[in-house]
């Protein structure tokens, strides 16, 4: 019977734990008890130098919400904010390497609240994000090697420092894609839309750019030993200052008219390959 009695009393202490307004009425009941009856001789002898005390706790309470109060607030909703990016990485890390158009559309829906939360330096190694919509995304400093993003839709997108190397973009949209500063060495553009995309400065070493358009690019002092420029349309690209540049590569592409040269290379090109300057 005793046993009973107290499996029952456990059983109804852990019913009002699980209610936390109800535990707090409790918890204020039993405290209001105790400070009333304590007080109670105070309130009959001397009960206005007493009202005026309370008066006086009352400010400093007031001043512990507006100050303490609105602290811990921003504190907290400082905290909900880091485990919800938190979160958000967790689940990019998650779905790493899972070629699948789930794990596409999940890792992109992640990237695009990073990015409404400020981040924008991810770690997207291996990520499958093949036919996403990355459009105006900014991914600036990201770590993107290796990964997968071949059909995707990346205009206007923010790739400035990011590191691309062995990336596959192939047959992707980058038109006005913001690429300066990246490493894209040994990168797949093959098929890829760079309309008016920057790439100045990138590392495009051995890059595949076979059968892109490169119209209008800029791609001024990029580094390109070594990368594959066949049937690429280069169209009014800027080419000035590029390292590693040679004469075989250019005649391999598509059209390089109206395409700006340093003078000596304009030169060669000139002469050798007259055919792919002129309209």
């Amino acid at each position: 019977m005793f046993k009973d009695k107290i499996k029952r009393l456990k059983q109804l202490l852990n019913d009002v734990l699980e209610k936390p307004v109800l535990t707090s009425l409790i918890v204020l009941g039993l405290l209001s008890v105790v400070v009333l009856s304590l007080s109670l001789r105070y309130y009959l002898e001397d009960f206005d130098a007493y009202w005026g005390q309370i008066l006086v706790e009352a400010h400093g309470m007031l001043f512990d919400i507006a100050v303490i109060g609105i602290l811990i607030f921003w504190l907290n909703k400082s905290g909900e904010e880091r485990q919800r990016i938190r979160t958000y990485k967790d689940e990019i890390d998650d779905f790493r390497l899972w070629e699948s158009e789930e794990a596409a559309f999940r890792t992109v829906g992640n990237i695009k609240r990073l990015n409404r939360h400020g981040i924008y330096e991810m770690n997207l190694v291996n990520s499958y994000l093949a036919k996403t919509n990355l459009n105006y995304a900014n991914l600036a400093g990201s770590n993107m090697n290796s990964a997968n993003i071949s059909n995707a839709f990346l205009i206007e997108s923010n790739l400035v420092n990011a590191r691309l190397n062995q990336t596959n973009l192939e047959n992707s949209n980058l038109n006005q894609a913001n690429m300066e500063n990246s490493y894209a060495s040994g990168a797949n553009f093959k098929d890829a839309y760079l309309i008016k995309a920057s790439l100045e400065n990138a590392f495009l070493i051995k890059t595949n750019f076979k059968n892109a358009f490169l119209m209008e690019a800029n791609l001024k002092n990029a580094y390109v030993t070594g990368a594959d420029f066949e049937n690429a349309s280069l169209y009014k690209a800027d080419l000035r200052g590029v390292k590693g540049l040679t004469l075989d590569q250019l005649a391999k592409a598509k059209t390089l008219y109206l395409a700006k040269f340093d003078d000596d290379l304009l030169d060669q090109i000139k002469t050798n390959i007259p055919e792919l300057v002129g309209k």
